[in-house]
């Protein structure tokens, strides 16, 4: 499986979150270690959705794929 799937895999596994939220995630692209993600619905226009990028996605990025240190939201 490569890095990009592996990626995939977890923002699957946190999406129904975000959904239920009214917002979503979009894999963007894996560069150099980082993680590119657009936060979409709701989750784009939140006052946490730094915290819902650092403290969920990106810790859930970072324990699960060793290659995985950062993750930005490219917001709009």
């Amino acid at each position: 499986m490569t890095i990009n799937e592996k990626i995939e895999n977890i923002l699957d596994k946190l999406r129904p979150y975000l959904i239920n939220d009214g917002g979503d995630v979009e894999f963007v692209k894996f560069e150099q270690g980082i993680v590119y993600v657009k936060m979409l619905g709701a989750c784009a226009n939140c006052h946490l959705v730094d915290q819902t990028v650092t403290e969920g996605i990106e810790v859930a990025l970072v324990n699960e794929i060793p290659e995985v240190t950062k993750v930005i939201n490219l917001g709009d």
